[in-house]
């Protein structure tokens, strides 16, 4: 797991398995009550439909003419409805000549008479009023709202008006309408009915068994809540009965119970979406494609950031192992910038080598001619063959001088390039520096003089004589005989600028980016009499940058140049 593909790869594929799952879960989720909203849609349209079935069945006497309404009530909910009796006798069927069979499995059995165990209120049978009756009853209700606002009237089944959410015979609500008595007075009509259900009612209890203890069921007059007072409160067997009686007085009146097929208009039965085991099959291979193909695509976009990474690892290695020619195509993006910048750390590598091994030859060349001079004379005095006088004492000790500034110069850069190059900074007059490097630096055949205003700044007075020191003794070095050297002081913003400006042979554009490069001279045959070590303008760059200055040049080939230090006030 330690591979940046390998785990690019796994975490891709941990992230499209996660959103696969979670979108299959949403999509489940909505599907699903897409689904259950349809189904319960389907379900209500059933219901209405059995519902409005039931209601022919309790109002006719059979389902001889039902044709023209069962085909109102198909074209009403978009459906195919047949009944067939209980004898398998279609007796009603919406569909033409082409539709297809019937399913085997019923959708509901119409009874009016059992309702799921109950008698359908709509089946009133010979309890129905005349039209006579009707009008009566109606005219008596609308007296009685007349006379009490607040009583709300509902028609019964069977056309008789009575009191709302109210009870047969609680009639205190019109105690000062007495025409609520006559409401609630039975009509011819209802009075057979209940004569013919109480004769029927008292044959069945008569043949209940043990029937001494029910006999006082039997009522003498019929009034309007007689059937209700009759089975309150009795056993379930004078309930029973009561039902029973009902049936069989009703059963002449209703249409005979029918099975009821319900399909759509093609005549197939409509298809319950399937959620089970195929479903989940089927969701699950599309899954398993999606992912491959995330993964596959994950493989590919993690190859393509991986290769860039090994390239860079690989170069890395090869440069670790001094290879500075090591470079990386990264093409675009980030990865693209980080090979930008490992080529330029070796770009960077291989110069800093190149300068190594010029600064190597170079110290080597300056410690050669001086160690060679000291040599050769010691040689010649040991074999008698030059005298030890004062002039080859001072020669030799010039040379001796040479080679202690040529150490003491690497010293100062060594301790700079380390960080450890120590200052003593304290307040001085900068001025005074001038004069005292310029007055150290005379020279009878040019002229050196000093311009310069007071400034004063905190610094290191001796780390500066030297760096300015290196400076003039540079610009002595390359000015020719007659020519004017001027040391320039004043204060710009919140800088202390020193300027020193010679009338020299100048410096040829090309060079300028080299000037403060180590051991680097204008003169490629390194005479000793045209050049220093070619130490001193970088000595002097790292001592300016050490107080928090900038040091530049800016030159023209046969006129001159001029040297530039800003140092913060």
């Amino acid at each position: 797991m330690k591979s940046l593909l390998v785990r690019f790869f796994l975490f891709s594929l941990v992230i499209a398995a996660c959103s696969i799952a979670v979108t299959a879960w949403l999509a489940s989720q909505a599907t699903t009550g897409t689904i259950r909203q349809e189904q319960g849609e389907a379900l209500e349209t059933d219901a209405q439909i059995f519902d409005e079935v039931v209601k022919y069945a309790a109002t006719h006497d059979s389902w001889a003419n039902a044709q023209s309404e069962m085909d109102r009530i198909a074209r009403q909910h978009g459906r195919r409805i047949a009944l067939v009796d209980r004898n398998g006798k279609k007796l009603v069927d919406t569909g033409d000549a082409n539709s297809p069979q019937l399913p085997i499995t019923p959708k509901a059995i119409v009874d009016p008479l059992n309702v799921d165990g109950k008698i359908d209120a709509r089946a009133v049978g010979p309890f129905k009023l005349t039209d006579e009756e009707f009008r009566t009853l109606h005219a008596y209700a609308r007296q009685l709202t007349a006379c009490n606002p607040n009583i709300k009237i509902v028609d019964a089944p069977n056309g008789r008006p009575r009191l709302s959410n109210d009870q047969p015979g609680s009639l205190s609500v019109w105690e000062d309408c007495t025409v609520g008595d006559r409401l609630y007075t039975l009509t011819a009509t209802e009075t057979a009915a209940y004569e013919q259900l109480q004769k029927l009612f008292a044959d069945c209890l008569a043949k209940l068994p043990g029937n001494e203890h029910v006999m006082n069921k039997r009522p003498g007059f019929v009034t309007f809540d007689w059937e209700i007072t009759t089975v309150r409160d009795s056993s379930p067997e004078v309930g029973a009965c009561m039902d029973s009686a009902r049936r069989t007085q009703l059963e002449p009146y209703v249409a005979g119970p029918a099975h009821l097929y319900l399909t759509s208009t093609t005549g197939e039965e409509p298809r319950s979406i399937d959620l089970s085991t195929t479903g989940v099959t089927r969701i699950t291979l599309v899954a398993l494609g999606i992912l491959a193909l995330a993964g596959f695509a994950s493989w590919i976009t993690a190859t393509q950031l991986v290769r860039p990474i090994r390239a860079l690892t690989a170069a890395t290695k090869r440069t670790a192992e001094g290879d500075r020619t090591a470079r990386v195509d990264g093409g675009a993006g980030e990865i693209g910038e980080l090979a930008k910048s490992f080529n330029a750390m070796s770009e960077k590598l291989a110069e800093t080598e190149r300068q190594r091994q010029a600064m190597v030859s170079d110290v080597a060349h300056e410690l050669r001619t001086p160690l060679g001079n000291i040599t050769g004379w010691l040689e010649a005095t040991q074999d008698g063959l030059a005298e030890p006088d004062p002039h080859l004492v001072g020669m030799l000790l010039e040379e001796s001088l040479l080679l202690q500034r040529l150490v003491d110069d690497l010293h100062d850069l060594a301790q700079a390039d380390a960080g450890t190059l120590k200052l003593h900074p304290e307040p001085i007059a900068l001025d005074d520096v001038v004069d005292q490097v310029v007055n150290a630096q005379q020279n009878r055949e040019i002229l050196l003089r000093a311009a310069t205003t007071p400034v004063n700044i905190t610094a290191d007075p001796v780390r500066l004589r030297q760096a300015l020191g290196n400076l003039v003794a540079n610009a002595v070095r390359y000015t020719p005989p007659g020519g004017e050297i001027v040391v320039r002081l004043f204060q710009d913003q919140s800088n202390a600028v020193l300027e020193v400006a010679d009338t020299g042979t100048g410096i040829a554009p090309d060079d300028l980016p080299h000037v403060f490069d180590r051991f680097w001279r204008a003169d490629r045959s390194r005479s000793r009499t045209t050049g220093g070590s070619g130490l001193g303008l970088a000595i002097t760059r790292h001592l300016v940058e050490a107080h928090g200055g900038t040091v530049s040049v800016t030159s023209t080939l046969g006129e001159g140049s001029t040297f530039r230090v800003e140092l913060p006030l």
